[in-house]
């Protein structure tokens, strides 16, 4: 694992607390509206609304770090441009290579905090956790996931700070119309405003990817977009989720909408593999 890294999740650790992510995924449902046509937010938009969440306690994994990619074997040839941006291939590798050290790096800090560093069975993804205060359980995959997430997004700031020259967002929400093929910004306030109306409707037609790279202040056309996911069970394929038929974005996935939506070429960031 490489210095930068080290000391930066050294220092989330210490910093982060147990917080109101995991308890809005615990009280969101996951889809876009209720069966009684209450209308809430997807696990997914919820959970990251406030990502103040429990990270791994004392100790990391021994076991050894999963092998290195090719030097920008994927981002390279997903997204040519990032050359003409960090002027080699050597740079988008480098790049390539820390942010999915942030993935494993996460991985292997919340599998330590919860298993002892062994990944959970199948059986301990898929029980369910109860949070106080809301009215429903989740499974332990997705208060895993939530805390993963709010660890590597952590990391991949500070990567992106250091290697990426140019504008880049973390969790920024777009409102995307389809049919228009028109792409507006959701500000932190107005989301949150809405959040705390209960106006989670107005929030149907969103996308909220992990990681979007530009070019230029050009927002609305992005050189790539990234996502973390964290498969519990580890043996799951690591992939894109697909959008329900209440939704807006119905027979499509994240990542046909990313693209769609940004121009920017979407990629996946695992613990065991980078997946455009």
């Amino acid at each position: 694992m490489s210095e930068p890294n080290r000391s930066l999740f050294a220092r989330v650790e210490r910093a982060c607390l147990w917080g109101a992510s995991v308890l809005l995924v615990a009280c969101a449902g996951s889809t876009p509206h209720s069966r009684q046509g209450q209308w809430r937010l997807d696990t997914e938009t919820a959970g990251r609304l406030r990502h103040a969440t429990t990270v791994a306690g004392e100790g990391a994994s021994t076991a050894a770090p999963a092998a290195a990619p090719t030097v920008a074997s994927v981002l390279v040839k997903t997204a040519p441009l990032l050359v003409t941006v960090l002027g080699s291939d050597n740079a988008v590798g480098e790049l390539e290579e820390r942010l999915w050290e942030c993935a494993r790096e996460a991985e292997r800090r919340i599998n330590a905090r919860y298993f002892g560093g062994r990944a959970p069975t199948r059986a301990e993804c898929g029980e369910e956790v109860v949070v106080d205060g809301c009215p429903q359980p989740i499974t332990r995959a997705m208060q895993l996931g939530q805390q993963k997430h709010a660890l590597a997004l952590e990391c991949a700031r500070e990567v992106l700070e250091e290697l990426w020259p140019r504008p880049f967002r973390l969790e920024q929400r777009y409102r995307y119309y389809r049919n228009a093929q028109f792409l507006e910004m959701v500000s932190r306030e107005e989301e949150a405003r809405l959040i705390a109306q209960g106006c989670t409707r107005e929030l149907w037609r969103t996308i909220k990817p992990d990681i979007v790279l530009y070019l230029d202040d050009n927002w609305r056309r992005a050189a790539l977009t990234l996502d973390f996911k964290f498969p519990c069970p580890e043996t799951n394929v690591p992939q894109w989720r697909q959008y329900s038929s209440d939704s807006a974005y119905s027979g499509q996935s994240q990542g046909q909408i990313y693209q769609e939506a940004l121009g920017g070429h979407p990629v996946i960031l695992s613990p065991k593999k980078i997946t455009p």
